[in-house]
């Protein structure tokens, strides 16, 4: 990796960890279901998925995809982070929203990434 390519890198690490740091520094529970890691992991996908056709479209250079999709949308979103919840909420026999946060999770992050696919896919190819 060269100089240049490190700081993309660098720099979307950094705005990706701030910002998942400012969305999780309070926690945001819905009965026993943490939603700020939800929050992130979907935004994360969404991203990422409207990154995807905008770099094929625009013919970006890959030091636009170090600090989007690895350096952003890898430091804002969080699996380590779902799987200590998901952990948490074993512990705690919390079964019905361990159940919700893995399908939450799992299924919007996917869907937000398809969504962001579609909807940047669709106005750039209108």
């Amino acid at each position: 990796m060269k100089g240049f390519e490190f700081v993309f890198l660098a720099a979307g690490s950094v705005f990706g960890a701030f910002l998942r740091y400012k969305i999780t520094e309070s926690p945001l529970l819905f009965n026993t279901l943490p939603l700020n890691i939800l929050i992130v992991n979907v935004i994360g996908a969404f991203i990422l998925g409207t990154f995807v056709i905008l770099s094929e479209q625009w013919n970006l250079d890959g030091r636009y995809s170090l600090f989007a999709a690895v350096g952003f949308c890898g430091s804002l979103t969080t699996m380590s982070s779902f799987a200590l919840d998901s952990s948490n909420l074993i512990d705690n026999q919390h079964y019905g929203a361990l159940a919700v946060n893995i399908i939450a999770n799992v299924g919007l992050s996917i869907g937000a990434l398809i969504a962001g696919k579609s909807i940047v896919g669709a106005i750039v190819n209108s």
